[in-house]
């Protein structure tokens, strides 16, 4: 097993961020995007993050999809972590049992997979009457760094993020996050890093979907300060970035806030 998964934290950790369209309802095309986008990229030891819904798009009609059960979307991710050594991310609409999920994907390169269910369906676009809800958090482990996963909707609400004694080092939002909400976008991410004193990794989709919503990309890293440390692209683009352990470690010596944070319990 490659070096980068280690328990030990390790200084830096390299992500990939993978801002791109996606074809409604055509898993074939999305996957087939997927690949493609990754053979020019080339990543490796890595963290590749791909949005919600990566192989469908934004669908509120899960019982039509051609891949229910997220067979094939699974395989996907399975072969490239395996081809790149990396770890790769990113929410899937899929059927278990007799109910659909809105389903975060985290694929070892040994073909293992640990899943979040996304909590707070977007009610707004009738997400809440297709899907079924999660009901934990969950915090996966790369090179010793902890990142809590968190889908779209997830981010307008900051209890299910908090971040207790430290219990993480970076939270991972995928999204397909319309651009006329845009400034929410912008600004929520910002507010999670700096009540959590941690790395934010955003990835959301662009172009437009079957209902002529258009999506502005601006996908980025915001450092735990709430600083964007990489520019906003509303185009198809990999945004490349390195964790650093030191400058984490640093800000939260030097200002302590979370240790007076609030007590609370999440039912």
């Amino acid at each position: 097993m490659p070096n980068f998964l280690k328990m030990e934290k390790k200084e830096k950790i390299s992500v990939l961020l993978v801002q791109i369209d996606l074809i409604s309802d055509d898993y074939r095309q999305n996957l087939s995007k997927i690949e493609n986008f990754l053979a020019l990229h080339q990543p490796h030891n890595a963290l590749i993050i791909l949005p919600e819904m990566f192989s469908t798009g934004f669908t509120m009609s899960p019982e039509t999809l051609l891949d229910p059960l997220g067979h094939e979307a699974i395989k996907c991710l399975q072969t490239l972590a395996k081809q790149y050594s990396s770890v790769i991310a990113g929410s899937c609409a899929l059927q278990d049992q007799d109910k659909y999920y809105n389903r975060f994907l985290w694929v070892l390169p040994n073909g293992q997979l640990h899943s979040y269910d996304k909590k707070h369906l977007f009610a707004y676009a009738g997400e809440d009457k297709a899907y079924t809800p999660g009901d934990k958090r969950v915090i996966v482990s790369l090179g010793g760094w902890r990142f809590l996963v968190q889908i779209c909707y997830d981010l307008r609400f900051p209890v299910w993020a908090r971040n207790k004694q430290e219990e993480y080092d970076a939270i991972i939002y995928v999204a397909n996050w319309p651009a006329k909400r845009d400034h929410a976008w912008r600004t929520l991410l910002q507010a999670r890093a700096i009540e959590n004193q941690c790395y934010v990794l955003a990835v959301n989709r662009i172009g437009s979907d079957q209902n002529d919503l258009q999506y502005m990309g601006h996908s980025g890293v915001i450092d735990p300060q709430g600083n964007w440390a990489t520019p906003l692209s509303n185009q198809e683009v990999g945004i490349t970035f390195a964790l650093e352990a030191s400058e984490l470690n640093a800000v939260r010596q030097q200002l302590p806030f979370l240790k007076d944070a609030d007590d609370f319990l999440l039912l």
